[in-house]
């Protein structure tokens, strides 16, 4: 029995896995962490570093308690963190402040002018992270941490991602220039190629900002794939964690990337993971830029192949909203949408209420709702947002395929697919594609997979996946359902960018509400026909 351990550091929580080369998972645990939010911003999201290190403390001792083993059985530990989650940090590897998560979006101005910038001056690394840099990235979040706290500039060390910091910190490491660096994080959010020297410029940078100038100093560190090693466990976070000191821990990366080689992608699928919000990700042996993308980085998620990520900022984060509006759950809104029939309540939606990642780069929208009448109910909107998801991810894929992305799979990954078989009919419905779903929850299997490369137990990622991955089931596309959003998608697609594009030319919209009133009592009458 070869034991390791992968860490899966979501937006709320942290999961450690126990797995074995050969049975697979065999224990679990879970430790939650506060999401600190403002009511007078709702850009606001930050996260305690130390609350985050506490919680892996937990859920590591809960993990083992589960699995029936033995600390020093566990031979290498592995992790991912969400991102870009930025933390800026002093001497010794000292958070200075609370970390920025993915999903605060108050650097919307400093996005705004590193995209003007980077097309002014025609950056090459632009072009391969979609053309728009988004708020939820490294550069954008720096720069407005600097900006907002002139009294504390001089105290910064290193801007890090969360899922390099952590490395260090299991690892002891404080010297800056020893840093790990993912390149998984830092090509997707941080503007590096390797292709490209680097990062851009230091001149590239004052344009922006002067306050930008001098960065390439708080970004040194070791550049890395994930089948590399970041560094060996410390005996302080041993003891803290009840592992071995010296165990290895490889390069991190960002989670969606990891929960897709858990998912078992192989070159040819798309896996979205489908969470708070969703990482649309793919793996090809070639592919050129993709606009509106979230990065096309060799390497990011399978050490072999190029990675391409996309996605929408918010989905269960909506579907949450939602209910609480309602003041209720998902779950029991749910209870009643299995007999929801394509398009039938009249209602398109377009889930933009945490703006849009892919393929506008947008942050500056919010949701829209059309085609309510007097007696639509919370279910209601809760299946229209869950068609808005599937409508917006449709316009994804075909983005990426029209660019040369090749696309013959689809796998639903992360946790909302494993308990919402509602969701996973839309969208085979909407896509027109099968849709293969995990039979084994894969949260913190990618993390694992890169921890038995880092130890020999397996040759190479592909075998640990044949080894490790999942079965999955599979949700086929009902014909007369694809048909009916059919009928809708070109409308989504046409309001889509005529709404989310500033400078968009006028469009037709005059048959959208009748065409969607007269959608739905098609639906209904077959319904009950």
């Amino acid at each position: 029995m070869t034991l390791v351990a992968g860490v899966d550091f979501g937006t709320q929580s942290v999961r450690v896995s126990i797995v074995d080369h050969q049975a697979g998972v065999i224990g679990s645990g879970v430790a939650e962490y506060p999401v600190n939010r403002s009511a007078a911003d709702p850009d606001f999201a930050t996260q305690s570093y130390a609350a985050q290190m506490d919680g892996l403390v937990s859920a590591m001792r809960a993990a083992l308690g589960a699995a029936k083993v033995e600390g020093r059985t566990i031979r290498a530990i592995a992790l991912d963190t969400t991102g870009s989650t930025v933390c800026i940090v002093g001497r010794n590897m000292v958070p200075l402040d609370d970390c920025y998560l993915w999903c605060d979006h108050r650097a919307k101005a400093e996005a705004a002018r590193i995209t003007e910038v980077a097309r002014t001056e025609r950056l090459p690394a632009i072009e391969l992270c979609g053309g728009t840099y988004s708020t939820e990235w490294g550069f954008s979040k720096l720069l407005h941490w600097l900006r907002h706290n002139p009294r504390r500039r001089d105290d910064v060390v290193a801007a890090v991602e969360h899922c390099d910091l952590v490395a260090a910190t299991l690892s002891g490491i404080t010297d800056p220039d020893w840093l790990p660096r993912s390149i998984c994080a830092m090509g997707h959010k941080w503007l590096w190629s390797a292709a490209h020297g680097g990062f851009p410029s230091e001149g590239f940078l004052a344009k922006v900002d002067p306050l930008l100038a001098g960065s390439h100093r708080l970004l040194r560190g070791r550049y890395l794939l994930s089948d590399k090693i970041a560094g060996q466990l410390s005996a302080e976070w041993a003891g803290r964690l009840g592992l071995s000191a010296g165990i290895p821990i490889p390069v991190g990366a960002l989670d969606a990337h990891w929960d897709a080689i858990g998912a078992g992608i192989a070159e040819g699928d798309v896996v979205n993971v489908v969470g708070s919000s969703t990482c649309t990700m793919a793996i090809a042996k070639s592919a050129a830029s993709v606009p509106g993308v979230c990065g096309v980085v060799p390497g990011s998620i399978h050490p072999d192949f190029i990675g391409i990520e996309a996605g929408l900022s918010a989905t269960g984060d909506i579907f949450d909203a939602i209910a609480r509006r309602a003041n209720t759950t998902v779950g029991e809104l749910s209870k009643s949408l299995g007999d929801y029939r394509a398009c039938q309540t009249g209602l398109l939606r377009l889930t933009w209420d945490n703006g849009d990642r892919t393929v506008l780069v947008n942050p500056h929208l919010g949701g829209v709702t059309l085609g309510w009448n007097l007696g639509h109910t919370a279910q209601d909107e809760l299946f229209a947002a869950i068609e808005g998801t599937a409508f917006h991810t449709r316009l994804i894929l075909e983005r990426m395929a029209e660019h040369g992305v090749p696309i013959r799979r689809l796998i639903h990954g992360g946790g909302i697919p494993q308990r919402s078989d509602v969701l996973n009919r839309v969208y085979a419905n909407v896509l027109g594609i099968p849709v293969l779903i995990p039979e084994r929850p894969t949260t913190s299997l990618g993390a694992a997979i890169f921890g038995f490369v880092a130890i020999g137990a397996f040759a190479s990622v592909a075998d640990a996946q044949k080894a490790l991955c999942s079965p999955y089931r599979e949700v086929a596309t009902d014909a007369g359902e694809h048909a009916v959003y059919e009928r809708l998608h070109e409308h989504y697609r046409s309001l889509y960018f005529a709404l989310g594009t500033p400078d968009a030319a006028p469009a037709a919209i005059g048959r959208v509400l009748p065409d969607l009133q007269a959608i739905a009592a098609d639906a209904r009458s077959t319904q009950t026909g």
